[in-house]
């Protein structure tokens, strides 16, 4: 479904772009489009570079005081799709690039961001909870045939369950 959805959006887009420029340069001409989307990706170079200033030191602050930077990780990935949006020559991938850098418009998506994979990983979780009958009740490898049911540590399936404690060996010596 993913894979198909970007092969759609990497076909699509750039039609799209050149319909949008074709039909700007027919409204205002072609030499004004030219220089709209020069001044375009200046704007856009001059923006990427103060927000990702700004977002790379909010992370280096975010991991000096030893938190959890998931604000500021999401927000230095947007800034860098957003900075190769604004840096693809053309209308559309520049809209979309500025929603994506501009500090007023960037929790925005980084917010629709978080909701949408919270989403997938709840669909994923109930995915693999179905299939598996839930997690505590998910097939244990089978390591060596042990005792069937009614012996001493079986647990009826066939499996050979050993309860105890998990000892880290001491790493072997160097020769």
């Amino acid at each position: 479904m993913l894979r198909a959805t970007l092969v759609i959006a990497f076909l699509a887009v750039p039609v799209l772009e050149i319909y949008v420029i074709l039909q700007v340069g027919h409204a205002i001409g072609g030499w004004p489009t030219v220089a709209l989307l020069i001044l375009e990706s200046l704007l856009g170079a001059w923006i990427i570079r103060r927000e990702g200033r700004r977002a790379w030191r909010a992370l280096t602050e975010s991991f000096r005081q030893g938190g959890l930077p998931d604000r500021e990780l999401a927000d230095a990935a947007l800034v860098l799709v957003g900075g190769v949006l604004l840096l693809t020559p053309g209308f559309l991938t520049d809209v979309a690039g500025l929603v994506f850098v501009l500090p007023f418009t960037r929790p925005l998506v980084r917010r629709a961001l978080s909701a949408y994979v919270g989403r997938r990983v709840r669909v994923a979780q109930s995915r693999a909870a179905a299939s598996f009958g839930g997690f505590g009740d998910m097939p244990r490898p089978r390591s060596e045939p042990g005792p069937q049911s009614g012996s001493a540590g079986g647990t009826g399936t066939g499996h050979r369950v050993v309860r105890g404690e998990v000892i880290e060996e001491d790493p072997p010596e160097p020769r």
